[in-house]
C-alpha cells in the first residue's frame, strides 16, 4: 500500500513548501540587493538627481546669488539665452574645439597604438610614456604649457627662433589660441584613447593575420580588412567618449587663457560659469545649462543611430 508521504495530498504540501522557501529566499536576496544599493541611490539622489531637477527650477526663475528675484519668469530666461551672441560664440567655440581635438585624438591613438603592437623593444615604457600624461592634474598640465607657450622664455618658441621663425603669442593671438589649447588637451588626454586601442588590437586573433598573410596579404591590406573593422566597436566608443568630453571642456581653457584673447577660446561651459558666479545670475545659467545639456543629447542620439546604421550595414 502508498505510504502517506506518497499520496498525492503530500506532495502538494511538500510543493508549496518549496515554493514559499524559494520565495523567501528571493525575497532574502532582494533586500540585500537593495541594502547594498541603498547607500549609492541616496548619494545619487542628494548629489545628482536633487541638483538637477533643482538647477530646472532655477531656470525658470530669475534667481540671483543675493537671493533677490527669485520669482517665476517662465521661458524668459531662454528666450534671453537663444538670443544671446554671447551665449552663440562660446558654443561656435565649443564646436570649433570638439572638432579640431576629436579627430586627432583619434588618429593619433590609434597610430601611436598600432606602432607599439608591432612589437618595438621596450614596449612596457612606450604604454608607460603616452599613458603617465593623463595621469597628471589639470593645473600641473597648464602649468608645464604655460611656459612651454610663453613669448620669450618658451622652449617652442626658442626652437623656432634656431630655425629663422618669428616668436608667436601662443595664447595671446586670437588666430592660434584654439590651436593651442588643442595641442595641449592632446598631449594630454591622447594616453586613454591609446590603451584603448592597445587593448583591442592585442585581442585580435593571430590566426587571422596568418590566414590573411597566407592568401597573399600584405600588411597594409591587413590593416585595412583585418585591423580597422575589428576595431570599429572600440572606435565608436573612443568617438563617443571624446565628443562629450570635448564638448564639456573648461579647465585647460579657463587657465590657460580664461576664455581670451577676446573670447576666441571661452567654452559654453565657462560662459555658464561666468553667467552664474561671475554675473550673479544663477536663474539664466542653469536656462543656458540645459540647452546645452539639450543639445548635448541631441549629438548623442544622432552619434548612437549613426554608429548602429554603419554597424549594421
Amino acid at each position: 500500500m502508498p505510504t502517506a508521504v506518497d499520496s498525492p495530498a503530500a506532495d502538494l504540501v511538500v510543493a508549496e513548501g518549496n515554493s514559499t522557501g524559494l520565495a523567501r529566499a528571493q525575497r532574502g536576496e532582494s533586500l540585500t540587493g537593495w541594502a547594498f544599493a541603498a547607500p549609492f541611490a541616496v548619494l545619487f539622489g542628494l548629489f545628482l538627481v536633487v541638483p538637477a531637477v533643482y538647477g530646472l527650477y532655477l531656470s525658470f526663475t530669475g534667481e540671483t546669488l543675493t537671493g533677490a528675484n527669485s520669482e517665476l519668469v517662465g521661458f524668459a530666461n531662454f528666450g534671453e539665452a537663444l538670443s544671446d551672441p554671447d551665449m552663440w560664440k562660446s558654443l561656435g567655440n565649443t564646436v570649433w574645439f570638439t572638432l579640431l581635438s576629436t579627430v586627432p585624438l583619434v588618429v593619433l591613438s590609434l597610430a601611436f597604438a598600432l606602432l607599439v603592437n608591432l612589437g618595438l623593444p621596450g614596449r612596457w615604457l612606450w604604454r608607460l610614456s603616452f599613458f603617465l600624461p593623463y595621469l597628471l592634474a589639470s593645473t600641473v598640465v597648464v602649468l608645464f604649457w604655460t611656459w612651454m607657450y610663453n613669448p620669450k622664455l618658451g622652449l617652442i618658441n626658442g626652437v623656432l627662433a634656431e630655425f629663422g621663425i618669428a616668436p608667436v603669442a601662443w595664447l595671446q593671438d586670437p588666430n592660434v589660441a584654439m590651436i593651442s589649447v588643442v595641442i595641449t588637451t592632446l598631449w594630454w588626454t591622447i594616453g586613454f584613447n591609446f590603451l584603448l586601442y592597445l587593448a583591442a588590437l592585442q585581442n585580435i586573433p593571430e590566426q587571422q593575420f596568418e590566414a590573411a598573410a597566407i592568401d597573399g596579404a600584405g600588411k597594409w591590406r591587413q590593416l585595412f580588412s583585418i585591423v580597422i573593422p575589428q576595431l570599429a566597436p572600440t572606435t565608436a566608443l573612443i568617438l563617443t567618449l571624446q565628443v562629450l568630453a570635448s564638448l564639456k571642456v573648461f579647465d585647460q581653457i579657463y587657465m590657460l587663457t580664461n576664455g581670451g584673447p577676446a573670447g576666441s577660446t571661452r567654452s559654453i561651459v565657462q560662459y555658464i560659469y561666468e553667467a552664474g558666479f561671475t554675473g550673479y545670475r544663477f536663474g539664466y545659467s542653469s536656462a543656458i545649462s540645459y540647452l546645452f545639456f539639450a543639445i548635448i543629447v541631441l549629438i548623442s542620439i544622432a552619434q548612437y543611430k549613426l554608429i548602429n546604421r554603419r554597424s549594421a550595414s
